[in-house]
Order: C-alpha cells, then structure tokens, then sequence
C-alpha cells in the first residue's frame, strides 16, 4: 500500500474554497511530493501525468479543474522540485523513453492514484495527461483497476520509435505541414531508420487490453506526433468496441492546453462521472 503523508495548508479563497492539501507519498522505494486540491463538492478524481520534461507539480491546471469540480492530485515528477528519485531525460543525457522509465512512471502514477483513492473512496478516478504521457497512462490504467477513464492532450498512439522517427522528421518546423502531406509523414513514420536502438513502447498493447473510456485531444499542426496516424488508430481499436473518443482541433498543434479542449475535457469526465 502506498504511504502518504499530509501536511495540511489553509484553504485560499481566492480558489473558491478548494483546500490544498501538501502530501507526500511513496513509489517504488522514491518519495514524491505534490498537492491535492479538494473542491467542496468534487464530482470525479483526477491524477495528473507529465509530459517528458523536468515538471514540478500544476498547480495552475489542478486548480482549474478544482474550479470545476474535480478532485486532483498533482505531484512533482520524480527527479524534480521535492520529489526525490532521479530525472531521466535528453537534458541529462538520457532516454527518458526507455521502456524502464516509462513503465516507471506509471508506476509513479499509479501510487498517485492510490492515494487519491485514500482521499475519498466514492469518486470515479481518472489520469489526465499530455505528450508522453500517452505512452505512460495507459501502462498504469492496465495495471491499476482503480482507473476509470483516461484524457490525453497530444498523445501518441504510435510507438516511441515511430513517433522519434516524425519528430526528425519535422525537425520541429513550424510550416511543416504547408509542404508535406499526411502520405508523407506516414511513409517516414513507417519506414525512415531509426537514430536509436532500443526497445520500443507500443500504447496499443495496453490500449488493447483496456475497457475504461478514453479522449483523446489533438491538434491537427503538431509536429511532434502525426495526428492522422494517430486518429486511424484510434478508429481501429473503435471498431474492435473500445470506448475511445477523440476531438481534433484544425488550429492548434502540439500545445492543447487551451480553453475549448480543456472545456471539452471537463464536461466528458463529468458525464463519465454520472455514468459512474
């Protein structure tokens, strides 16, 4: 069982009441440090799973969907701020998506979630996540049976190597898509040799294997995942009877951070919720 330790901090008005709680909390032998906001009437529980960068805690975003009735618990990722444990990742000089370290991170995410579970027993749970948090949260929803829905902004469907493969590919120019098709960024992702050798990580595999629903947020000018590709996928587990869902949206690209996903990312985890 996953220890945690609170200490407690006052409730600040200016967040409509929401009590934020300091916790820290074990996995895999690392304490991690982070926050849950906790709204008076929380409809749903949220973890909140990083992206490949040195992230602390967000608190911006937990306190966002506090404001919206949502449970969260977010925690700075190992390696950084008060969190113990070692960053992996290419500003350190290593493969942060190694299958190691990803199936270490979701083991991070899934003693987040069992604490979270602590907090308040009643509440449907759900990861909420960005980027490569793709790979990350549907490993810990396999593993963890408390996890009932899943929200990825940004996420890849394809494996770590195909989706290196896109990003040299674009080597993150901004017009890329004003001179290459989707034809031409499947042929890449499929076939252009690999820089690196390691094994890969295929979200398909737990995607598979999972029944709990999932969206899926996408901007159709990223240039570090190609979304069509993506969205196939997606349609083909649909069409094997996952309830996944996805919303593309024609102006932005790998940043979806923005208010009508998030808009649209609350009101799918509320309507989860009353399914509940």
């Amino acid at each position: 069982m996953t220890k945690s330790e609170y200490r407690s901090r006052a409730p600040n008005q200016a967040e409509d009441s929401i009590l934020v709680k300091e916790i820290v909390f074990e996995s895999e032998g690392v304490k991690l440090a982070g926050s849950i906001y906790a709204p008076k009437d929380a409809q749903a529980a949220v973890v909140l799973v990083h992206g490949s960068d040195p992230v602390p805690r967000m608190t911006k975003l937990a306190e966002l969907l506090a404001q919206n009735g949502l449970l969260v618990l977010t925690y700075d990722k190992r390696g950084v701020g008060e969190s113990g444990g070692v960053y992996v990742g290419p500003q350190v000089g290593t493969n942060n998506i190694s299958v190691d370290n990803l199936t270490l991170l979701a083991k991070d995410a899934s003693a987040a979630i069992n604490v979270i579970h602590q907090h308040d027993k009643d509440l449907p749970i759900g990861l909420v996540g960005a980027s490569q948090a793709g790979w990350i949260i549907p490993i810990a929803a396999h593993k963890n049976p408390l996890v009932e829905f899943m929200v990825l902004f940004s996420s890849p469907t394809i494996t770590t190597l195909e989706q290196l493969r896109f990003q040299f590919y674009t080597n993150n120019r901004e017009d890329f898509w004003e001179n290459h098709t989707d034809e031409d960024a499947r042929e890449h992702t499929e076939n252009d040799p690999d820089k690196y050798q390691f094994k890969a990580t295929d979200p398909k595999v737990s995607l598979s294997a999972l029944t709990v629903p999932g969206l899926w947020l996408f901007g159709e000018k990223d240039i570090q995942i190609p979304v069509k590709m993506c969205m196939e996928q997606l349609n083909v587990l649909k069409a094997q009877g996952k309830p996944f869902e996805y919303v593309l949206f024609p102006s932005l690209g790998h940043n979806t951070n923005k208010t009508e996903p998030l808009d649209i990312a609350i009101h799918w985890i509320k309507q989860k919720a009353q399914s509940h």
